[in-house]
């Protein structure tokens, strides 16, 4: 049977219709994504967007940045699995932090290219949060996520939006705290070897490990896999 192939919707948020025209002239020309609706934030638009069944919003801060990082909170809220990419013409820390706390999947500089634009939509689709790698270059952010973890508890599910791994990887990871090899996990994954082996490069990279057991104590200490303890 054939396998139905679904393209990633998105919704854009933005007050300027120009600006909107802009975005959806440009995606229109991508095969895997479809525009399914547009809006000012001034409207109605958590209806709107859920009318729409989208799968991405991007949100543009064009209001005070405050307003716009509510609709992004409001949207999470209401519709977890939607994923919230920010648009902002002047990026700063403060804003960049509660867009993280605000659980948006990516933030954005207005200036970036359209292929930038579409690989961020296309990676928050597979539910990777491109906002992390804002981190990288903005160590007050990091060290105030940090902090914020320290004397918070944001409750069960936070770490889908703080790691950095995708769901396979996070899929992966498990299975190696678990103690499974890599022909193990091609063989229950029903992938390539070879696959496995890019994964695991990637886990490495990006949870900063040199090897295989550093990555599952990482992992483990920062709540993205947990060992279960198998009953009798």
């Amino acid at each position: 049977m054939a396998r139905i192939y679904q393209k990633v919707k998105v919704f854009i948020a933005d007050q300027q219709p120009l600006f909107r025209q802009g975005i959806r002239h440009y995606l229109a020309q991508t095969s895997d994504i479809e525009v399914c609706g547009e809006a000012s934030p001034d409207h109605d638009i958590i209806s709107a967007i859920t009318n729409s069944y989208a799968n991405i919003v991007l949100l543009s801060i064009d209001t005070p940045a405050h307003k716009s990082l509510e609709i992004a909170r409001a949207i999470k809220q209401q519709m977890p699995s939607v994923a919230v990419i920010i648009l902002t013409p002047y990026p700063n820390d403060n804003d960049l932090f509660q867009a993280i706390r605000a659980r948006a999947a990516g933030y954005l500089n207005r200036d970036i290219t359209p292929e930038e634009l579409t690989t961020t939509i296309q990676r928050a689709a597979t539910g990777e949060h491109p906002i992390n790698d804002s981190l990288i270059s903005r160590p007050k952010v990091a060290e105030q996520v940090l902090h914020e973890f320290q004397d918070l508890t944001w409750g069960r599910g936070v770490e889908s939006f703080v790691s950095p791994l995708t769901p396979r990887e996070t899929e992966i990871l498990n299975l190696m705290a678990q103690g499974y090899l890599n022909k193990q996990i091609a063989a229950s994954l029903s992938i390539s070897e070879q696959t496995i082996k890019n994964h695991i490069t990637s886990i490495l990279r990006k949870l900063d490990a040199n090897a295989r057991t550093e990555a599952v104590v990482i992992a483990i200490k920062r709540g993205l896999v947990t060992l279960e303890e198998e009953t009798a």
